[in-house]
């Protein structure tokens, strides 16, 4: 069990970036502005790529399904953003943006063959990903698969990103996390500094607040630090989370999991390369460790 767990883990870090840059990349900023959104800032885009899926869904469903943004702050951009373009307008332009984006990093980097076992073990992985209880990753299962064999690879890792993301919020519910509390935690541990979440919208007093409720439970020592209970919950929320997201990687068997772990580290190694992706993550991913036997 704790091999597709290690797995799980392993794969969010090879995908999670290729799936990222459709928010950070050049390539993608300028299908965003020709489409109309105003990319001064990145939320327009980020909120209508990400949300387009869902159809034109509204403020609250929003909220829901990403969990750690302020309602506030979605409600500035949500449903405003369908008033710029359609969600199939949106859907159409996001593989548009993705298809310049990957062809730019690709180059020579894979042979047409391992690019096309890539996408087929890729589709695999993301067509075991169930969809009970997880409507981001169950609204991008519902899109037709493109033809080019990049973007199979893109939409899968958008699917299985997707569905370890709401794993993640089941297992931050779990552990009775508010959405604030959830990010506070995080950052108490050192996972990712606190400004990287200005963006979420949440005020000072709320972040505040948050703090002082995970205080009086124990999870923040007098003098600011993180307890020992912080560490420890915090890491069993990235167990569960590892666990939810082993699914996909157990039906399809450890040695083509890492071959398709394999076949996609030229690529995603362009994607760090080209420096799309913000130098200080939100996710993590260098400081969160999870080990397992």
């Amino acid at each position: 069990m704790s091999e597709y767990l290690s797995v799980a883990r392993r794969m969010w870090h090879q995908l999670e970036p290729l799936h990222a840059t459709l928010y950070f990349a050049p390539e993608a900023r300028q299908v965003a502005s020709d489409l109309g959104y105003d990319i001064a800032s990145r939320w327009p885009s980020y909120f209508a790529w990400r949300t387009a899926p869902l159809g034109a869904a509204g403020p609250e469903l929003v909220a829901a399904t990403y969990y750690s943004f302020s309602p506030r702050m979605v409600a500035r951009y949500v449903p405003q953003i369908w008033t710029t373009a359609d969600p199939a307008k949106v859907l159409d332009a996001r593989l548009l943006a993705m298809d310049r984006v990957l062809t730019a990093l690709l180059g020579d980097r894979l042979s047409a063959a391992q690019l096309a076992e890539a996408a087929r073990l890729a589709r695999q992985a993301a067509e075991n990903a169930g969809p009970a209880a997880r409507p981001l990753a169950a609204a991008n299962r519902d899109l037709p698969w493109p033809d080019a064999p990049h973007l199979v690879i893109w939409q899968a890792a958008t699917i299985l990103r997707e569905h370890r993301g709401d794993g993640h919020l089941a297992a931050l519910l779990t552990s009775g996390l508010d959405p604030c509390e959830a990010l506070v935690s995080f950052c108490t541990v050192g996972a990712a500094p606190a400004a990287g979440f200005v963006g979420r919208g949440w005020s000072a007093q709320e972040w505040s607040d948050a703090r002082h409720r995970l205080a009086a439970r124990g999870w923040i020592a007098p003098d600011g630090s993180a307890t020992e209970r912080a560490h420890k919950e915090r890491e069993a929320i990235e167990r569960m989370t590892d666990r939810l997201a082993a699914g996909p990687w157990r039906a399809l068997g450890h040695s083509r999991a890492e071959r398709l772990g394999h076949l996609l580290s030229p690529l995603v190694g362009a994607v760090f390369d080209a420096g799309y992706l913000p130098r200080h993550s939100t996710l993590g991913m260098a400081t969160l460790k999870v080990r397992y036997p």
